[in-house]
């Protein structure tokens, strides 16, 4: 598959490296931006204040499975919008979903070594699902369906509990999501 990264961060470039290693071809793009016209998946990941200048550099978008990976730390969201990934909806014309803003990239290079995969929870329109599955699963992790992209906001505040596992004396962690009988 043909990938785009909006974001060559630990997230975007963490990513981009674990599909590269499943085969995928990744096109990175920074703060530049770029035509994305020619890759059917594009990963949004960049701070949350910084998503309305990165969409307006890129082209292409439209019709496009766009995956939403930022993360608001602080401050309201963008236009009132009720979700980042709604905000990112307006603004790409994509098909969006929301994917990896529940899981650490810090932790990107170990995920292959766990006993089972890792859960990421993901969420979003009828027409990025699939191809966000995939992606999930291609970079090692379990996916676990959340519902649609009104659930974003839920996958968003879904940091909050994890930071504070976290802080309370954990560190980044995994999470696994799995039905009874199978962990």
């Amino acid at each position: 598959m043909k990938i785009a990264t909006i974001g060559r961060g630990n997230v975007g470039g963490g990513l981009a490296d674990l599909w590269e290693e499943a085969g995928h071809e990744v096109q990175r793009l920074g703060s530049d931006g770029g035509d994305v016209a020619e890759a059917e998946a594009v990963l949004l990941a960049v701070p949350s204040g910084a998503i309305g200048d990165a969409l307006e550099r890129v082209t292409g978008l439209e019709g496009k499975t766009l995956i939403d990976a930022t993360n608001l730390f602080q401050g309201e969201r963008p236009g009132g919008h009720d979700s980042l990934a709604a905000y990112v909806k307006r603004l790409s014309g994509a098909n969006v979903a929301k994917a990896f803003n529940t899981v650490y990239a810090a932790l990107y290079d170990q995920v292959s070594e766990q006993r089972v995969p890792p859960s990421c929870l993901y969420c979003g329109e009828d027409a990025a699902k699939e191809t966000t599955a995939q992606l999930v699963r291609e970079a090692g992790y379990d996916p676990v369906d959340a519902g649609g992209l009104e659930s974003a906001r839920l996958l968003e505040d879904f940091l909050r509990v994890s930071m504070a596992v976290g802080n309370a004396g954990l560190g980044r962690t995994f999470y696994r999501f799995a039905q009874p009988g199978e962990l």
